[in-house]
C-alpha cells in the first residue's frame, strides 16, 4: 500500500487488450492507488479481445487531471476506437501538458499520435505502429520500457512486468 492515496486513470474501449488492461489495474490496486477506468460513456460495458468486461467508471469530460498522477492506455484494437473520440484524446493531451505520467503499451502509440505529443520524443510500442509513431515525430526504439520525461511506453504483454515496475517507480517520484 506504499502509493495509498494516489489516483490514475486506464482507458477502455472496445477489444482492449485484456492482460495489458487487467494487470495494471490489478498491480495499482495491489500499491493501494484508486484506479478509475474511462471509457466514451460513463457505465458502458467493453469487452476485451479475449471476451473480459469491465464497466467505465466515469467518461472523459468527468476527469479532473490535476486530481491524477497519471493515465495508462491499454493496446489491443481499443485505442484503434478511442482515438475516433475527441474527448478521449484530449484527456491524453491533457494528462500531457499537465506532466502527469502518460503511459501506452502495445497499439495504444495511436493515441499518442492522435493527442500529437510525440514529436521529438524516445517511445516504443509494438513494431507494426512503429512507422505511425515516426511518422508523428518520434524515436522509435526497440525497448521493453522507453521512458522519455513524463512518457512511458512498452511493447507487448510481455513487457508487462518492467512497464508496470516503471510507473510504479515513476508515481513514486
Amino acid at each position: 500500500m506504499k502509493l495509498k492515496g494516489k489516483r490514475f486513470v486506464i482507458l477502455v474501449d472496445t477489444q482492449f487488450n485484456d492482460h495489458e488492461f487487467w494487470y495494471p489495474f490489478y498491480r495499482l490496486k495491489e500499491e493501494g492507488v484508486e484506479v478509475v477506468v474511462v471509457g466514451t460513456k460513463s457505465g458502458q460495458t467493453y469487452v476485451g479481445k479475449f471476451g473480459t468486461e469491465f464497466k467505465a467508471h466515469k467518461a472523459p469530460g468527468e476527469i479532473n487531471v490535476s486530481d491524477f498522477e497519471g493515465i495508462i492506455i491499454p493496446g489491443g484494437y481499443a485505442p484503434d476506437h478511442m482515438r475516433r473520440d475527441q474527448n478521449m484524446v484530449s484527456l491524453v493531451r491533457a494528462f500531457d501538458q499537465h506532466e502527469k505520467i502518460v503511459t501506452a503499451i502495445c497499439h495504444a502509440g495511436w493515441m499518442l499520435v492522435s493527442a500529437g505529443i510525440l514529436k521529438g520524443r524516445a517511445v516504443t510500442s509494438f513494431f507494426a505502429i512503429k512507422d505511425d509513431l515516426i511518422n508523428a515525430g518520434a524515436k522509435w526504439q526497440d525497448n521493453e520500457v522507453v521512458v522519455d520525461k513524463n512518457l512511458i511506453t512498452s511493447r507487448t504483454p510481455d513487457d508487462l512486468p518492467a512497464f508496470m515496475r516503471t510507473i510504479i517507480a515513476a508515481c513514486k517520484g
